[in-house]
């Protein structure tokens, strides 16, 4: 019998009933693709739904009725596209729309109507600094689906809620939506108010902003504006797909051509203010957990920017623990103490592997080689 058999269905798209089973079931995502039932991704694990395969005519029948329809033509003409939706009452959600071998596909990613606090996401006290911060620049970084957006959400609403300033966010699309409190907070999407990043940033320059919120810092262009921004005394807040703090120096500077890259190394030194880097990792009782690393902007970072000494950041971070620094390996060991993780879902995402087995074979866990 299908799950959705007895949903309720007055005044409900099609789509919401899926929905609603999703975030009753704590769900973080819901996969629709032709030639498969619905999926949903449970505690980081992909759960099927007692449902029948979907076809094209199914999913039309999903899709085609939320999506604005100048979106809908894009996406039958280019294959991909990205919207949001809101279920009034239940929440919002980032879609996205592709095609691939069997056919149309869409994923939905659950957005929280409510903003989650740092103290709620459970985050490290000294993460609370980086929403004191006047300029520079600041990045949260992760793989996808590792809650970089809750967690910048968690920040510019702690900024919001004290600090009488001028946000512009850059989004695609928007995801949290900020209310405005002390602060001023302009959210601008890419389709619906701008055509891409590039422009959107350029101009949000001349808007009278304290803080810019680049939703995805995904090209050449884009990085360079953020870091002229920074370089103007901005506060800019962005997100890039890496997971440690000296990865994240070490993409940026390798996104320009080598002869500019001493130059960016140079600006980079003197911009950036803190990165932070997440992985999720599933809790022993069920549910999700983060690994953060914290890092801040201190005199010997910019030096080894500079020198492009990256591979001593994990060191210099180590070393500056009383200052509210994180290494990512000591979050991981520390949620292992506190049995929230299985030792083994922890070495995998180390980074430090052969340290990390070292840790846990002292205290009588003793992992195989090829576990991670």
């Amino acid at each position: 019998m299908s799950e959705l058999a007895n949903a309720p269905t007055g005044g409900l798209r099609a789509i919401d009933r899926f929905l609603k089973l999703m975030n009753d079931r704590g769900a973080s995502d819901l996969h629709l693709s032709v030639g498969r039932p619905p999926i949903f991704r449970l505690s980081g694990r992909l759960d099927p739904i007692r449902y029948r395969v979907l076809d094209d005519t199914d999913f039309r029948r999903l899709i085609e009725p939320i999506t604005p329809p100048h979106l809908w033509a894009r996406y039958q003409e280019t294959g991909d596209m990205d919207f949001a939706y809101e279920v009034p009452g239940l929440a919002r959600f980032r879609v996205n729309l592709f095609r691939q071998q069997r056919g149309m596909g869409a994923v939905f990613r659950i957005i929280p109507t409510k903003i989650m606090t740092l103290d709620q996401l459970g985050l490290p006290g000294s993460v609370r600094r980086l929403s004191r911060l006047e300029g520079g620049l600041v990045l949260v970084t992760g793989p996808t689906g590792s809650g970089k957006s809750t967690t910048l959400a968690a920040i510019i609403h702690e900024m919001n809620m004290v600090r009488p300033m001028h946000f512009v966010t850059i989004e695609d699309p928007i995801e949290f939506v900020h209310e405005n409190q002390r602060a001023l907070v302009s959210q601008r999407e890419v389709g619906p108010h701008t055509r891409g990043f590039r422009g959107a940033l350029k101009a949000a320059v001349r808007e009278d902003p304290d803080c810019i919120l680049v939703g995805e810092m995904r090209d050449l262009e884009t990085i360079e504006m953020a870091l002229n921004a920074a370089e103007t005394g901005l506060l800019v807040f962005g997100t890039l797909h890496t997971n440690s703090a000296a990865k994240t120096i070490d993409r940026i500077i390798n996104v320009f051509p080598t002869e500019r890259q001493d130059g960016i190394r140079g600006i980079l030194a003197s911009v950036v203010k803190g990165i932070l880097a997440q992985q999720l990792l599933r809790r022993k009782k069920g549910g999700r957990v983060a690994a953060v690393e914290v890092m801040f902007g201190v005199p010997s970072l910019s030096s080894l920017i500079r020198e492009g000494k990256t591979h001593q950041i994990p060191g210099l971070i180590s070393a500056n623990k009383r200052r509210g620094m994180i290494p990512m390996d000591d979050s991981l060991k520390d949620l292992v103490e506190r049995d929230l993780v299985e030792p083994e879902a922890a070495l995998e995402k180390a980074l430090d592997k052969d340290e990390f087995r070292k840790w846990l074979k002292d205290r009588g866990v003793d992992v195989a080689e090829g576990a991670e």
